[in-house]
């Protein structure tokens, strides 16, 4: 082997696929030895040393210094033992770097599509985004950039299998994140977030600063910051509500935008009943029941949701639907079929004010389609 080309040959993997020269050379002299044992014996005292400076090779054999000269069988031993430490070596840097990034949200292309699955290139790795992960009704082809969230990362093989999610709700908190600086700097916190993927999600965020209104910081000025994270979603609705340590609070910020009538609690079931007018039923429970049951994990009660006569018409409709139980009731395991929820289906989020930064905002839903656009908030309420 030529100094030259060893050196020469560190020097592209090291560029190109950002293995250390070390590395490299010492899977050179262990594919080197491989050879040697395979011409000189297995019981035969041999060492291999490499200059890292002149690429020089040294082979001594029971002390004894020998050429370097092994036959075709013997050379093609050593590359593949050399190829395949420097591939061990790529996976373990990709392992580590792909580790470090674990929880956050990565850009890639869409490569191909097997079987309903996303293969997304993202440089030096392939990154997969199961049928599993992705939102409902989203449409993709090659070659379209994509933004997902890195939940996986495990070696198999020589290589490293990256998995990546667009339908978690981890997905839409890291998005707040990027888009809203308060909650990157701990100043406004995400203390809960639930998501039915492509239908809505629903977050309580809290200020630690008195001074900041969560609300109107994560909708942003004219709704810009929130608007960009519904165009990421393809137009997923999203609730931002005011975090509440009272359950009756938290389940009546929960239920929005529906109006509540009365919240009567069961400690020992952990069960909430709730009495809302009728004309409100339906838009308490949503569209499939998804308002109610996303309200119901978002604040950790088994919700029942009942109708009290009143001056509307939407519980009738609720009914037909069949997401009511007997009794005009529903509960968040029982809503599937229900009615759809008329102000939550409203289309645009350029027709209507934001939140006030005077306090009213704490139990506003913020969404593209549940209420409409804001007004100018700032981040500082």
């Amino acid at each position: 082997m030529d100094p030259a080309d060893i050196i020469r040959f560190a020097d592209v993997v090291h560029r190109d696929r950002g293995i250390e020269k070390e590395i490299v050379f010492t899977a050179i002299e262990e594919g080197l030895l491989t050879a040697a044992r395979k011409k000189y014996g297995e019981d035969a005292v041999i060492e291999v040393r490499l200059d890292r400076r002149s690429g020089q090779i040294e082979c001594l054999v029971g002390g004894v210094n020998r050429q370097v000269e092994f036959g075709r069988i013997a050379a093609q031993t050593a590359r593949q033992v050399m190829n395949q430490r420097i591939r061990e070596a790529e996976r373990d840097k990709h392992l580590d770097e792909y580790n470090r990034r674990l929880d956050s949200i990565v850009t890639g292309a869409i490569q191909r599509i097997e079987s309903g699955n996303l293969i997304v290139n993202m440089g030096r790795v392939e990154g997969i985004v199961p049928r599993s992960e992705q939102i409902r009704g989203e449409t993709f082809k090659v070659g379209d950039r994509i933004r997902a969230f890195l939940f996986e990362v495990r070696p198999m093989g020589q290589r490293v299998r990256i998995v990546l999610s667009r339908s978690r709700p981890d997905f839409v908190a890291k998005l707040f994140e990027l888009e809203v600086p308060e909650i990157a700097d701990g100043v406004i916190v995400v203390r809960r977030i639930e998501r039915e993927a492509g239908y809505k999600t629903k977050l309580a965020v809290e200020s630690l600063d008195s001074k900041v209104d969560p609300i109107g910081a994560c909708v942003g000025v004219r709704g810009s910051r929130i608007r960009n994270i519904i165009d990421e979603l393809n137009g997923e609705k999203v609730d931002i509500l005011k975090f509440e340590e009272q359950p009756e609070m938290m389940i009546a910020t929960a239920l929005k935008p529906a109006q509540i009538n009365s919240i009567t609690l069961n400690w020992d079931t952990n069960v909430a009943d709730v009495l809302v007018d009728e004309d409100q039923l339906s838009l308490a429970i949503g569209r499939r029941g998804a308002n109610v049951r996303l309200a119901s994990r978002l604040a950790d009660w088994e919700i029942n949701i009942g109708a009290e006569p009143g001056t509307g018409q939407a519980a009738a409709g609720a009914a037909a639907e069949g997401a009511a139980a007997e009794g005009g009731e529903a509960t968040a395991g029982e809503a599937d079929g229900a009615a759809p929820d008329t102000e939550s289906e409203a289309p645009g989020t350029d027709e209507s004010p934001a939140p006030s930064t005077e306090g009213e905002t704490e139990a506003a839903a913020v969404t593209s389609d549940d209420q409409p656009e804001p007004k100018d908030a700032s981040a500082n309420g």
